[in-house]
């Protein structure tokens, strides 16, 4: 890897165009090198997570919503093939079906997660990327090698440039990403994907507020929508059109003024010439359908509950845990919604004393059940609830900042103190499901997580058709990527809420 300071200059500098950091990801996209196994495994893998959580997601208001209006968008034209939406035939405007399918894929907070400096969901790069591999009749293989882009320039700026100390949401690394892996897939040439990238960071740069307070369903919206925006500057940047540049480092860009100011210096790895792309292998998936950082707190919930006999005694729980986990979703985020048995769901996701105390009466996590407004406004679910709260320790902020896989971390501990005096302490540094956890996800996990969630929603030869085509995703030809697309059944679909029409 190849580390790029990245910092403003002056509209009067001599900056070249080589040293600009969309330039570099340009490059990146354009290098003919190869997916190595490990990549392309993985790559299949995520392609299966995401269909897992869009079969949860599939009758849930916010993807029904998405989901009409990319039905309202058919694509009718005859030089291409258009894209398909999850659960449903036909085909439509790619940009629509990747908003659509994005939507789903997020919905639930339930896939794949990277955090160093900044916070991802790189499994947010895969609807777009499917959508217009779909459309163009692109291969099997141009895909993977779109997506290990993609998976790469997200992880890479994710590692490099903070955005939530400035209250800029993390999708705007997102767009960059998608830009750069479309170039990937269709052989764009450098010059244009430099501009797609610009036009994408310039059009995805939005404030935090969407998973602040009273979250929203915008929070599933916001990825999707950079996805759509991604591929909408694509276009463009293909028939000629340009972009504000240099879109980070400019005097008036995004580094000078959105983020640390004009004296800032960033530091973003990148792969140098010829260099295999494995970012993807830096990330992880989810087993619980919560915010990354309740992982590990579910896990150890779940392991301490056996040494509770009667959760009226406890006098109180503080978790010990990272400036993230305290600021972003514990009680150092001022936000009261995160005690509030009417919450949206989406806050309550973002709420680890909800969670912690969900998991710990229960014994387990349910992306539906343990969200339920009969759960939430259980009597003594509420009672043990407001006795949590949550600390900053910075040996938890130091190990979730740390560049070594052996002890980055992003768990917790739980000290629970008895009415009684008594004190149970105990701390999990890693999700079960991380790859350094008690049960890592391999392929079969993957597998069975598909299952478990598309039973009764996916009928089993649909499940069986699409696991099958995916698998041998690499040699699937040019113009076959279709079968990616899962069709529900309409009387499944029919449980969906009616939606009041809009504007298509």
């Amino acid at each position: 890897m190849i580390n790029h300071t990245v910092t403003s200059h002056r509209s009067s500098d001599d900056f070249p165009k080589s040293e600009h950091l969309a330039e570099k990801i340009a490059a990146i996209a354009v290098d003919p090198v190869e997916v190595p196994a490990d990549t392309e495994d993985m790559i299949i893998n995520r392609i299966i997570d995401n269909a897992s959580v869009s079969a949860a997601s599939v009758i849930r208001r916010p993807v029904t919503s998405a989901r009409t209006q990319a039905q309202a968008h058919p694509y009718t034209g005859t030089d291409r093939t258009g894209a398909g939406v999850f659960g449903i035939g036909g085909v439509y405007s790619p940009e629509w079906a990747a908003f659509a399918n994005g939507v789903a894929v997020r919905e639930l907070d339930f896939h794949d997660t990277f955090l160093a400096a900044e916070y991802s969901h790189p499994g947010d790069n895969i609807p777009p990327l499917v959508a217009v591999a779909q459309h163009v009749g692109a291969s099997g293989a141009d895909l993977i090698r779109g997506l290990a882009t993609a998976y790469e320039v997200q992880i890479d700026l994710v590692k490099g440039i903070c955005l939530h100390e400035h209250k800029i949401d993390h999708v705007a690394h997102l767009g960059p990403s998608v830009a750069a892996g479309l170039g990937t897939m269709l052989n764009l040439d450098q010059e244009t994907i430099y501009q797609a990238i610009g036009q994408a960071l310039h059009l995805t740069t939005a404030t935090r507020q969407s998973r602040k307070g009273l979250i929203s369903s915008w929070k599933a919206y916001a990825p999707a929508w950079a996805g759509k925006v991604a591929i909408e500057a694509v276009d463009r940047a293909m028939r000629g059109e340009g972009s504000p540049s240099p879109i980070w480092e400019g005097e008036d860009g995004v580094i000078a003024w959105l983020l640390s100011g004009p004296d800032a210096q960033y530091t973003v790895p990148l792969p140098g010439p010829g260099e295999a792309k494995r970012a993807i292998l830096d990330s992880y998936t989810k087993e619980h359908s919560a915010e990354y950082q309740s992982q590990a707190p579910i896990d150890l919930a779940r392991r301490m509950r056996e040494k509770i006999t009667d959760f009226t005694q406890i006098e109180s729980i503080v978790l010990h845990t990272s400036h993230h986990t305290h600021v972003v979703i514990g009680t150092g985020s001022g936000d009261p919604q995160k005690f509030d048995p009417d919450a949206s769901r989406e806050t309550l996701d973002h709420s680890v004393p909800y969670i912690f105390a969900v998991a710990l009466e229960d014994g387990t996590w349910d992306s539906e059940k343990s969200y339920a407004p009969e759960r939430a406004h259980r009597p003594e679910t509420i009672e043990l609830w407001h006795k949590i709260s949550t600390v900053e320790d910075p040996e938890w902020t130091r190990r979730y900042h740390s560049n070594d896989p052996a002890e980055k971390a992003f768990g917790a501990k739980a000290v629970i103190t008895l009415k009684n005096g008594d004190v149970i302490t105990d701390e999990l540094a890693v999700a079960d499901a991380h790859p350094l956890g008690a049960r890592p996800f391999a392929r079969p996990q993957y597998v069975e997580k598909f299952t478990g969630l598309a039973d009764g929603v996916v009928d089993s030869a649909e499940q069986e058709r699409f696991l099958a085509f995916v698998t041998d995703l690499a040699a699937k030809p040019a113009g076959s990527l279709g079968e990616l697309n899962i069709v529900v059944p309409q009387t499944y679909l029919d449980k969906a809420p009616t939606v009041d029409k809009g504007l298509f």
